[in-house]
């Protein structure tokens, strides 16, 4: 069932559901956290805990967002990825829940790094889903300015049927091709969501230094079509001492857990397993 709670002068939406472990479950932008669907489904013996990231599906993005992050568009607000932490914080405080298991794709894995820096007790092991440490390249920063110029110019909705097209692997539309229509879908972000999400996501810090510092377990999934995140960007990850088992999910894109949720539910319950008190 849907919920709500209050951050930072913004409304924002989650669902809490089933019993067992704690997982919180981090979406890709520009979808919201319908996308963690297929994959919970296929994961047994958890307690789900998955929210709208600010700006996205039924969450607010709220009116406080700072200028000025963002050089080469000074003026667009800029949705950090440290108000995105401190969302997850308060949800967590809002949940009671003092420790979990934390999973994220894309924006979300760079919010699990955030988290890490800030709060590391809480986080029982991280699972990165197509979600590199590394800060933009000059080339990615330069097309956000050029999503950004578009999205003012009122063509938000050209850029999400471009991004759903994108986004999934070849094989995966060839194998279901109504995917693209569906993940399109839930593509609902504002003009100024989008602006703000493309502008926090140009400034984002390098997280290489931290992913260095992970003492909990990791697992790394990475897509083989993946044109957004390569493998051996996540391969970074493999430096975390806590240890970090890493896969590659081949027929699947930068959406490998919407895509193939089988194939990525099966590593998960594996690596998982760590975390069930012997009985």
């Amino acid at each position: 069932m849907r919920a709500f709670y209050e951050a930072d002068g913004a409304r924002l939406s989650f669902t809490d559901s089933g019993a067992g472990l704690p997982i919180v479950f981090l979406h890709p932008t520009p979808l919201d956290g319908d996308y963690w669907r297929p994959l919970i489904e296929n994961l047994p013996g958890i307690r789900a805990i998955v929210p709208d990231l600010r700006g996205h599906g039924a969450s607010e993005l709220g009116s406080n967002l700072p200028l000025g992050g963002f050089a080469p568009v000074s003026d667009a607000p800029v949705l950090t990825m440290a108000q995105l932490g401190s969302d997850i914080l308060a949800l967590l405080d809002h949940l009671r829940v003092e420790q979990a298991v934390f999973a994220g794709c894309s924006i979300g894995g760079n919010v699990l790094l955030e988290l890490w820096r800030r709060a590391p007790q809480r986080m029982k092991g991280l699972v990165f889903i197509c979600a590199k440490p590394q800060p933009d390249a000059e080339t990615n920063k330069a097309r956000r300015v050029t999503t950004i110029t578009r999205a003012r110019d009122g063509e938000t909705a050209a850029i999400f049927d471009g991004m759903a097209e994108t986004l999934v692997g070849a094989a995966t539309r060839q194998r279901n091709p109504g995917i693209v229509a569906e993940l399109r879908a839930r593509m609902t972000l504002t003009a100024e969501a989008l602006v703000a999400v493309q502008a926090g996501l140009a400034s984002r810090p390098d997280s290489v230094p931290t992913a260095a510092t992970i003492t909990a377990p990791v697992l790394a999934i990475a897509g083989a079509e993946d044109s957004s995140v390569t493998a051996e960007e996540m391969a970074v990850l493999q430096t975390a001492p806590g240890g970090c088992s890493f896969h590659l999910v081949t027929d699947a894109g930068h959406l490998a857990a919407y895509e193939r949720p089988k194939a990525v539910a099966n590593r998960m319950n594996v690596w998982l397993n760590q975390f069930v008190p012997v009985v």
